[in-house]
């Protein structure tokens, strides 16, 4: 417990450090929604098609800004690899580092979201369930963007490579996403999307730490 604080203490002190780094998901989130209605019309029930996609693909394009410099600070400077030789695991160090990235990124966009659901035409009577399907795609995206992230971390142009690799395995999390949101804005509970989702993300939170691990290893070897 005393590493996981201190852990999580760090990531979160250079993330406000670098709280610039931070608003730019936040930025392109609002952008998306405040631009597409204006690029197609603003008309309500045309938008209220497109949003379960608008809202959810913005969500994952949000997430992954940023992700490409989760890992790479670290191992320019030799701390990764300090962290590898240390006792605490380094996949439960890699998972501390995706939930803090999560903290800062993908819980604002979730709190953000009833903000854009204005222009995007979504009843505010379905927000509850979005924002709820929201907590675990969020967190999926996060997890999948960090194993990307720790495959291409020694990589020159991973910038360019890393929503090669994770926009294919994010496809789960979007139609799930998207079908929930469009069962919540129809006026039913969406609970096998939200079942769906909430699984997706377990997953990821038990698999991703070894894939992360193994990719760091390699790369530090």
């Amino acid at each position: 417990m005393k590493a996981t604080r201190a852990l999580l203490r760090r990531d979160l002190l250079l993330a406000w450090r670098r709280v610039g780094d931070a608003l730019n998901p936040l930025m392109f989130f609002t952008m998306v929604a405040l631009v597409f209605p204006l690029a197609v019309t603003p008309e309500a029930a045309f938008m209220q098609k497109l949003a379960p996609g608008i809202l959810w693909v913005a969500a994952l394009l949000a997430s992954l800004i940023g992700l490409g410099g989760l890992f790479t600070p670290d191992y320019l400077d030799g701390t990764l690899e300090q962290q590898a030789l240390s006792p605490v695991p380094l996949g439960y160090i890699a998972l501390l580092r995706v939930l803090s990235h999560w903290m800062v990124t993908g819980l604002p966009l979730v709190i953000l979201t009833p903000v854009i659901a204005v222009p995007l035409g979504i009843p505010g009577q379905s927000l509850p369930a979005i924002l709820l399907l929201l907590l675990p795609g969020t967190l999926a995206f996060s997890l999948l963007g960090a194993i990307g992230a720790a495959l291409t971390v020694s990589l020159r142009s991973h910038g360019l490579l890393l929503p090669v690799l994770v926009l294919p395995l994010a496809v789960p999390v979007l139609i799930f996403g998207a079908r929930g949101t469009l069962l919540a804005m129809g006026g039913d509970w969406p609970t096998g999307p939200l079942y769906m989702l909430a699984f997706l993300a377990a997953l990821g939170a038990s698999l991703g730490p070894l894939a992360m691990a193994g990719a760091l290893r390699i790369s530090l070897d």
